[in-house]
């Protein structure tokens, strides 16, 4: 075990879980469905996930826009859809969204809701994208196509209807390692506007290491041992490459980051080791967690509803920090001397 993985030893006592994400677990384990692993087709774990987030999120609610569009690259055009609170706006920030889903299934429309509400929160655009997975789009169109997405935001492009002046990335699970990843591409050779924040939600930062929380968690909390080898396995993601595990990178200069961990999840501890790796390279960090609460419980808010109260917290602090990022750097810090 490594010294990192003893700082993360969990205890041996059962681990906390709410009611509300208690009920939800035994209505998802009970349908066969459910079960990623073994010989599934990947086409049959996107129709499950797709008729699950129908049911378990809550809709969409009032916003001011939300429009589909394209996004032109290289290897073709992207499907991505605008949320914008407001139907008329200034130059500023925009997010630009990554979905999970391990890289094989999810699209935005299992993300709608909690798009719509991060528009809502912080008042602004949303641009969430719909990469290409596997095995239509091999390794590593995802990360490469998430790249090209978010330079093209940053270019404020007519589509938007506005100026662009900073990012913020965000995502979830496999989104959240899009996030590191495009936020690690983007320090290496800047897009036309810089990245102020990342916020990656229960990301797979480091899935080379076997923390605690894979082997305790492996099994029955939604996220199981045996779906993450399938998703893997189906991914086939060049494991030396820092765009498959971003732990494993340069993390210096990377900017601000707003992380949310859940507690019950195999992926837990990589968002603690990636969390601490930034505090150790003097980057500002703001963790959360989600005590009791299962991975992917972003877009499962009507069926675990005290989400609302853990990703009302983490829309908190991402506010804050992009407010206290955006002002530092239109208003650069000032040094002693100015005040002599």
């Amino acid at each position: 075990m490594t010294e990192m993985n003893a700082m993360l030893t969990h205890t041996e006592s059962a681990p906390y879980i709410r009611s509300d994400a208690a009920e939800f677990l035994a209505w998802n384990n009970a349908s066969p469905e459910s079960q990623t692993g073994g010989d599934m087709a990947p086409q049959a774990m996107r129709a499950w996930f797709s008729k699950r987030a129908g049911i378990c999120d809550l809709p969409v609610g009032n916003l001011a826009e939300i429009r589909d569009f394209a996004i032109p690259t290289p290897a073709g055009e992207l499907p991505a859809r605008l949320f914008d609170v407001r139907a008329n706006r200034s130059a500023g920030p925009a997010v630009v969204f990554f979905h999970g889903g391990g890289f094989v299934f999810g699209d935005f429309d299992g993300h709608t809701g909690f798009c719509a509400e991060m528009s809502r929160v912080l008042d602004l655009p949303v641009v969430s994208v719909q990469y290409r997975c596997v095995p239509e789009g091999k390794w590593p169109a995802a990360p490469d196509d998430c790249e090209f997405a978010a330079r093209w935001v940053a270019q404020s492009p007519t589509t938007l209807g506005h100026s662009v002046t900073s990012l913020v990335l965000c995502g979830d699970s496999a989104g959240g390692t899009s996030t590191i990843v495009v936020a690690m591409d983007l320090r290496d050779c800047p897009a036309q506007v810089p990245v102020i924040v990342q916020a990656p939600i229960y990301p797979a930062a480091d899935e080379a290491e076997q923390y605690p929380s894979y082997h305790e968690f492996a099994e029955e909390y939604l996220l199981t041992q045996a779906g993450m080898q399938w998703m893997q396995f189906h991914y086939r993601a060049d494991a030396a490459s820092y765009r498959a595990g971003p732990l494993k990178g340069d993390l210096k200069r990377l900017p601000p980051a707003v992380i949310l961990a859940d507690g019950l999840d195999p992926l837990h501890d990589q968002g603690r080791a990636y969390a601490a790796a930034l505090i150790r390279e003097g980057i500002a960090v703001t963790f959360r967690e989600a005590e009791g609460n299962i991975h992917g419980f972003v877009n499962l808010r009507k069926a675990i509803p005290f989400s609302n109260r853990d990703i009302a917290d983490y829309l908190a602090a991402l506010k804050l920090q992009i407010e206290e990022s955006e002002g530092l750097r239109i208003t650069p810090r000032t040094s002693v001397s100015d005040f002599v």
